[in-house]
């Protein structure tokens, strides 16, 4: 307990406490290696170069935090769903992580008030910037700290603050029903190609969806069933239209 208290002392008598009273709410402990988080909140949008031409940005980060996230959430949903089959786990954890729920919370978390991004960048548009940030915010955890911080992180911070697990794997939201019934309001031809079907071992079948509308490819997705890999991919594809309203209009557009 001492040698974790003399350290906190430490990082509040460094030079930049600021950031580390800033990430402390947000975290629910003080950084070790302060560097990584505030990296993990810088956009490429406002990104420097290091002498030797890198770019600083979260992208690094932010694809080593969705890795650690999905860890994460599979191994608390196979913990705490211990009698569901695999459908139901996989369908909660896609909702858990999907970019439109990983916006909400880290907006709620406060992370929209600390993510750098360049002045001149939409940030209503680009609401994806804070999901992402929330998965770089992951990874800057998992290299300061390890996997089991990310985990208590997210059980903490997350979940126990801003969502109800059992109501949000009981919310069956028929994303197909919804993204049909969008397309028919606006005249959008929409399309569900099977790409692929695989057999893998012990008999499992694996079913590879796209959805095109207007004849672009809007997803692609995978599930145990026809129907799974469509509910996956008709998510993705509202999701991408409910974050991207330029992209949705040019959609709009199309129709003839």
């Amino acid at each position: 307990m001492i040698p974790y208290f003399l350290r906190q002392l430490r990082l509040l008598l460094h030079a930049r406490k600021e950031s580390y009273l800033q990430l402390y709410p947000i975290l629910g402990f003080y950084p070790d290696k302060i560097a990584y988080y505030q990296l993990a909140l810088r956009h490429r949008s406002s990104t420097p170069h290091t002498e030797k031409g890198y770019m600083l940005s979260n992208e690094r980060l932010e694809f080593l935090g969705d890795a650690v996230l999905n860890s994460v959430v599979t191994d608390i949903l196979f913990n705490r769903y211990t009698h569901q089959q695999e459908g139901f786990l996989t369908n909660t954890r896609s909702k858990v992580v999907s970019r439109v729920f990983l916006n909400r919370m880290a907006v709620s978390l406060g992370l929209d008030k600390l993510v750098v991004t360049s002045r001149h960048m939409n940030r209503t548009i680009n609401r994806n910037v804070y999901g992402n940030a929330l998965e770089a915010l992951l990874g800057a955890i998992y290299l300061d700290y390890g996997y089991k911080q990310c985990k208590i992180f997210v059980e903490r911070q997350l979940f126990s603050r801003f969502v109800d697990l059992d109501l949000v794997a009981t919310d069956e939201q028929n994303y197909k029903s919804r993204i049909i019934e969008l397309c028919q309001k606006y005249r959008l031809h929409y399309e569900f190609e099977l790409v692929e079907e695989q057999v893998e071992a012990s008999n499992k079948h694996l079913f590879t969806t796209r959805m095109l509308i207007e004849g672009l490819v809007l997803a692609e997705a995978s599930g145990a069933s026809k129907k799974i890999s469509q509910q996956k991919v008709a998510c993705a594809a509202y999701e991408r239209l409910m974050n991207d309203p330029v992209f949705f209009e040019q959609l709009k557009t199309q129709v003839r």
